[in-house]
């Protein structure tokens, strides 16, 4: 309860990545984070995906995070565009 919105999110983000696991589901992981420190987990994210093979399926507003990915599905009114 100490901790700022964007803290707790950086410590979820840190605590699913220690796990180690096979899928790894983010939503908005970016969302409470500035600028810098988004790209350090998106970066993270990447990392963990490289190095032990973990599938991340991302949820997400912002479009520039789109280009790391490597199959974007986009989402309109319930149904995939």
């Amino acid at each position: 309860s100490e901790l700022s919105g964007g803290e707790q999110q950086r410590v979820a983000i840190a605590r699913a990545i220690a796990k180690q696991p096979d899928i790894l589901l983010c939503d908005e992981p970016t969302g409470a984070l500035d600028s810098a420190t988004g790209v350090r987990v998106l970066k993270a994210i990447e990392q963990v995906n490289r190095e032990l093979g973990t599938t991340t399926a991302l949820i997400t507003h912002n479009r520039s995070i789109e280009s790391m990915a490597d199959r974007v599905l986009r989402f309109a009114d319930g149904r995939i565009e």
